[in-house]
């Protein structure tokens, strides 16, 4: 009987001469679905100063694709893993229950984009390989399946190094193709930048941590300030932007970059509202 060792060594053995190719994501998915059972694979890959590249992705049905969609022209902003690439905060294998903020399946971002996955075990690889480059193997399993348990985490920790060398050796040592625009640099000021022009700078921070998915007492307790007085800070937000919920709140924040064809920083919604009249 065949050792799991003899089974994963093969598996790359097969992998390596697919580096470089267009094939090699692909190949990736299926080397690391013979160490540990998965539903659906995404492999996205950031890069500096250009739109994110859906390097792989196996979700099947119509309606997790517009939603991907949606991810990619905009949304990804608010992604936790995203944002863990671009803080400098996750660097390797993650559990995503470990990195979403307190409320992120409250979040306008989980209901719009993140539920249509139909994932419920998110886990996977984040990782920085330079170059402003960064790579996320995200993997999971649906309703219908069990989650992962200690040996599957154990296994796909032991192999991370292995699993960034190769991602670099593929991704990292050749120029990647895209549009050469400035739009996601501009699209982290539009969000940095998103309501200033209306809001307090205490109402901004409020605002701009709804939209990352954080709740009311999450919010409290990284601006030390009252649950009651983040509410208020919220009622007094949404009053401004003319907004009822945090269902419009995130659709205004995504209709606003609309307007960033001519974006040259501030606020988003300094453009979109002259537009929209």
């Amino acid at each position: 009987m065949r050792s799991d060792l003899d089974v994963f060594s093969e598996a790359v053995a097969s992998l390596l001469p697919t580096l470089g190719s267009d094939s090699f994501p692909g190949q990736l998915v299926a080397v690391l679905k013979r160490l540990v059972s998965f539903n659906n694979a995404l492999v996205l890959l950031y890069r500096k100063n250009q739109k994110p590249l859906l390097a792989y992705n196996d979700l099947p049905s119509s309606e997790r694709e517009v939603n991907v969609v949606r991810f990619m022209e905009g949304a990804y902003l608010l992604d936790p893993c995203f944002r863990a690439i671009a803080d400098n905060e996750v660097n390797g294998f993650y559990r995503l229950k470990n990195i979403v903020p307190n409320g992120f399946g409250s979040s306008e971002y989980y209901r719009s984009y993140y539920r249509y996955t139909g994932l419920t075990d998110e886990f996977g690889y984040n990782l920085s390989l330079g170059e402003g480059i960064g790579i996320n193997i995200a993997l999971g399993r649906t309703q219908t399946s069990q989650g992962i348990n200690r040996r599957d985490v154990q296994v796909l920790e032991e192999i991370t190094p292995l699993i960034a060398e190769l991602c670099r050796q593929h991704w990292g040592q050749k120029i990647v193709n895209g549009d050469n625009t400035n739009l996601p640099h501009q699209l982290e000021s539009a969000l940095d930048n998103f309501g200033r022009s209306i809001l307090t700078d205490r109402e901004t921070q409020v605002v701009q941590l709804f939209l990352h998915g954080h709740s009311t007492r999450s919010i409290a307790e990284k601006l030390g300030i009252s649950p009651e007085t983040v509410k208020l800070h919220r009622k007094n937000s949404y009053a401004k932007l003319d907004v009822c919920s945090q269902a419009e709140l995130f659709y205004l924040f995504i209709d606003s970059l609309s307007s960033l064809e001519n974006y040259t920083g501030g606020d988003p919604l300094v453009g979109y509202l002259t537009h929209s009249k």
